[in-house]
């Protein structure tokens, strides 16, 4: 079963939840993982695309869009922009969407990401009853900016 966690930011900035999942991408590119991260719409999905360029200095996290990648995608870090989840390797979804990804249960892990604005903290936690009355078992963390 999908292990869930909810990542609680403190922070309300637009940008705020995608400097996160680049946080996570990275610390899960380290230790070997296959990441997509699912961001709330294409101009995020761009928008993170640059991030993971900049966020940190001396960071370095090969990623693509999905739509730019191969059928069989080498890229440990793929940004979803569009068609969805490709390859074969479901370690790590992060999701920063407004609503339940259908394809979430096909990764061992999935880290819901919701910032400080109070609209996408309601949308979160929706997400958390639905997996929650599923049967899943919950993690919380809150996260300082």
């Amino acid at each position: 079963m999908t292990e869930i966690d909810f990542y609680i930011l403190d922070a309300s900035s637009p940008d705020a939840g995608l400097v996160f999942a680049c946080r996570l991408a990275e610390k899960a590119f380290d230790q070997g993982r296959h990441v997509l991260i699912r961001p709330p719409s294409r101009v995020d999905a761009r928008r993170l695309d640059e991030l993971l360029w900049t966020y940190s200095q001396g960071s370095f996290v090969p990623h693509k869009l999905v739509s730019d990648a191969a059928p069989t995608p080498l890229e440990p870090v793929l940004i979803d922009d569009g068609p969805g989840p490709r390859g074969d390797r479901w370690d790590l979804l992060i999701n920063l969407g407004a609503d339940v990804p259908d394809y979430f249960s096909r990764y061992a892990r999935l880290a819901e990401v919701v910032d400080g604005d109070e609209g996408r903290r309601a949308q979160g936690r929706e997400r958390y009853r639905f997996y929650r009355d599923r049967g899943y078992a919950l993690k919380t963390t809150k996260i300082r900016a």
